[in-house]
């Protein structure tokens, strides 16, 4: 993959308008006492210096998933930008354990802003709570936790599950059966897609599509390939699959494309243009969709050192500046939004270079 940095500007002013969701609550007396710790706290001063050398940790889901290399890499542009010190963390399992270990760590080296992709809503909030204790923001992005103080949203579910769904529906002609082919159980960005895609199927103009079954490769390039080809063994006149997983969709893609299958079975999903280039080029894949991932984690990384300086708190109507992508105002229950995801497909993937 070639050099992203100089091109995220470009991308943001010719193609994204850019994009998601999160929320804390409890009726215990430790849930409540975990969302006073994560809400916002004091008042906001826009014109906060933002201090040169802030440690800000970026935690994905997993190392080495071409995803999350994309994201962070914007992140690491933001860093710089401010003047930080920018560490990724983490894993190579897509896991709450293996997240926990290294929140741990960022918290005792001292990390000013962990930003953080969830692999459980809940299972790391104890260590991520320790962390805010000793000083550190806490960011959510792409997959929040329930105890973050603010999360950084690609976009929001209903536009994510809606373009799935008219996707879907255009492939395969407005009727038959597909299914979905998703990272891991727990992973909350996942779900609320999944949600928001039964929710539009509910309505009157997609009556004729069905969604048969929900299966997991657990963001693994083999496994997903795995799954895909036990998805067709059991159901073999399968009209579709829908991946909201960049990992799921090439994997879903590559065995298609080679197989009995091609020109039968539509494929579709959230992918990066690089990624679905060969199978856009191929016939394998029409379309699928996505959001710029680096600005995704560019706007994290701004977002991240706003809240750490005090620009904002995480109170809905907070505005600030995330640098060349410019003004965002902070939503309802600490959510920015990057923006819609964009559509691909042969007439302007080329277009796209990440």
């Amino acid at each position: 993959m070639t050099d992203p940095r100089p091109r995220h500007l470009l991308l943001a002013a010719s193609a994204f308008a850019v994009l998601m969701t999160a929320a804390c609550g409890g009726t215990t007396i430790d849930d409540a006492q975990e969302e006073e710790a994560s809400g916002p706290t004091g008042t906001a001063d826009p014109d906060a210096e933002i201090p040169e050398g802030l440690r800000i940790d970026f935690l994905p889901k997993q190392l080495n998933n071409p995803y999350s290399d994309i994201v962070n890499e914007g992140g690491a542009v933001a860093v710089e930008e401010l003047a930080g010190e920018f560490t990724e963390r983490g894993g190579t399992e897509p896991t709450a354990d293996s997240q926990v270990e290294y929140i741990n760590a960022a918290s005792q080296a001292g990390s000013d802003v962990i930003v953080i992709a969830a692999n459980d809503p809940d299972a790391v909030c104890p260590s991520l709570d320790q962390a805010r204790d000793n000083g550190a923001a806490i960011v959510g992005y792409d997959s929040n936790a329930s105890c973050t103080d603010i999360f950084v949203n690609q976009s929001s579910d209903e536009l994510i599950g809606r373009t799935l769904v008219e996707m879907i529906s255009e492939q395969i002609g407005g009727e038959g059966t597909f299914a979905v082919l998703s990272a891991t159980p727990n992973a909350t960005n996942q779900n609320s897609w999944i949600a928001a895609m039964e929710e539009v199927l509910a309505e009157e103009e997609y009556a004729g599509l069905e969604l048969v079954d929900t299966v997991y490769g657990n963001d693994d390039d083999l496994q997903s390939f795995q799954e895909m080809q036990g998805l067709m063994q059991s159901h073999p006149d399968l009209d579709g699959v829908v991946s909201p997983t960049t990992v799921g969709i090439a994997a879903a893609a590559r065995y298609v494309s080679d197989s009995e299958y091609k020109g039968e079975v539509a494929i579709t999903g959230l992918g990066t243009p690089n990624q679905m280039r060969e199978f856009v080029e191929d016939g394998t894949v029409d379309s699928f969709a996505l959001w710029n991932p680096e600005e995704l984690g560019y706007l994290a990384g701004y977002a991240g050192a706003s809240l750490s300086a005090g620009r904002i708190t995480g109170a809905e109507g907070e505005t600030f500046e995330a640098g060349d992508l410019g003004e965002y105002t902070v939503g309802a229950d600490g959510e920015i939004v990057l923006g819609p995801p964009t559509v691909f497909d042969a007439d302007n993937i080329d277009d796209f270079d990440f």
